[in-house]
């Protein structure tokens, strides 16, 4: 297990947060970055994080580790992202910076916690006072949360069907139900889910 970063308990809320960042960026340790970047993300969960966060380009950080092939890596930064999604700055900070098809990506996750995070994100994304942002409802997304809605898990099933009832058209919908086996262009369900037996 990584030790806890070397920082002066009298430097600060920021002064911690620059570094957890540091040492997040300085580590070659794996263990190292998992636990810094799950630090990182439970701070996320603080809105008098959010300023300190931003200062510290901490979205980046996460936006740039939904590409690890270190599926810890991923959970912890989508975690973050879904943190920091319900703060007007952040989640205009994630839809200016091409964040929405690394986040769509998370849902083809073998990681159950990943894609219930994507999922949960990608419905604060598409919240009411958001600019319009189509590929948030695009087909392959319908229909990826279609097959969610069918899940054995109870809680990825009702946020699909949660995202499916208050983001999508009617149409949508029907146009998604339309296409033969839900392909979803190739989004499985998590590793840890099967289809619900209708």
């Amino acid at each position: 297990m990584a030790q806890k970063p070397k920082v002066d308990p009298h430097v600060g809320r920021l002064g911690y947060l620059q570094a957890l960042v540091t040492e997040f960026q300085e580590t070659e340790s794996q263990d190292a970055k998992e636990q810094v970047l799950a630090n990182l993300a439970n701070f996320a969960y603080d809105p008098n994080n959010y300023q300190y966060l931003r200062q510290l380009q901490v979205l980046d950080l996460f936006l740039d580790s939904l590409s690890e092939e270190n599926e810890n890596l991923v959970e912890f930064a989508i975690g973050g992202l879904c943190n920091l999604c319900p703060d007007r700055a952040n989640k205009e900070h994630i839809l200016q910076t091409g964040g929405i098809p690394l986040i769509i990506n998370c849902l083809s996750s073998p990681n159950e916690e990943t894609v219930l995070s994507a999922v949960t994100t990608i419905m604060y994304l598409s919240s009411p006072g958001s600019a319009s942002h189509p590929e948030l409802t695009a087909m392959p997304v319908v229909q990826c949360m279609l097959r969610f809605s069918l899940s054995a898990n109870t809680r990825l099933r009702n946020l699909a069907q949660i995202f499916l009832e208050d983001f999508c058209s009617p149409s949508q919908v029907a146009e998604a139900r339309s296409w033969r086996a839900h392909s979803a262009l190739g989004i499985p369900l998590p590793r840890t889910e099967a289809l619900q037996q209708p």
